[in-house]
């Protein structure tokens, strides 16, 4: 990547976090009383919405499992019976399970000990640990860890996609590159900045977007092709329908 492309990201990147922040404001994000229950959550919220997290999340804490010792103490099939409004129970279960033990192996079941770790060697462990991978392993590092390293979702790949900003490949580890070249290595900046693409992931920019109103729309591929479109059928100029939109 040249200098001047990479300058050009690093402005966009920067631009799409203020328009952002502007719009929705601080997100507050992750929810969690404890570092522990923000683990739990990131385990139990792979391939499913936080809505049924949460459900889970408040059938662990009826049950005074919501604990490093209870989930190591209980059964994988009374885990299971509690989780199971996350969806995927058995497997999920199976993560917690192994999440605990690789934390009462390595670290006596001290959290603090695991996160005093260097953020690549924590990274290393977290990927080496079942059920665990990348998106996972730096939702774990960022909003549990209070360390920074970038997370990558389908928000994002989404969202960036749509505004033509994209890596060269669609792995991972080019998609964080591609974030941690462009921002200050902070984690309150990615925990925000993530939160917040999140937020208009769920908002604006789902899988059928909701155009209209949306504070990124100016600078989007995706909504520029659908107003040429549109504006073909009503027989309208292109440029007068977005501005009509975008207002």
């Amino acid at each position: 990547m040249n200098a001047k492309v990479a300058m050009a990201n690093t402005e966009l990147i920067s631009d799409v976090y203020h328009r952002l922040l502007e719009a929705y404001g601080p997100q507050d994000w992750w929810p969690g009383d404890s570092a522990f229950e923000v683990i739990v959550g990131a385990i139990l919220t792979q391939s499913t919405a936080w809505a049924n997290v949460e459900k889970a999340l408040a059938n662990l804490k009826a049950a005074n499992a919501l604990s490093l010792q209870a989930i190591q103490a209980l059964s994988e099939e009374k885990l299971q019976t509690l989780i199971k409004p996350s969806g995927f129970y058995t497997g999920k279960a199976h993560k917690l399970k192994a999440f605990a033990d690789m934390l009462f192996d390595r670290y006596d079941g001290d959290l603090d000990r695991l996160f005093a770790e260097p953020l690549p060697e924590l990274r290393r462990i977290l990927l080496a640990t079942h059920g665990i991978g990348p998106e996972t392993a730096d939702s774990i590092i960022l909003y549990a860890a209070s360390k920074p390293s970038f997370v990558i979702d389908a928000y994002t790949r989404r969202i960036f996609g749509r505004l033509g900003l994209r890596p060269e490949s669609d792995a991972y580890a080019d998609w964080q590159r591609l974030f941690s070249t462009a921002l200050p290595t902070d984690a309150a900046l990615f925990n925000e900045y993530h939160a917040l693409i999140v937020r208009h992931g769920k908002t604006s920019c789902r899988a059928m977007p909701r155009c209209e109103g949306c504070r990124l729309r100016k600078m989007c591929l995706k909504a520029k092709a659908f107003n040429f479109l549109l504006s073909r059928r009503l027989g309208l100029p292109a440029f007068a329908l977005h501005n009509k939109l975008s207002s």
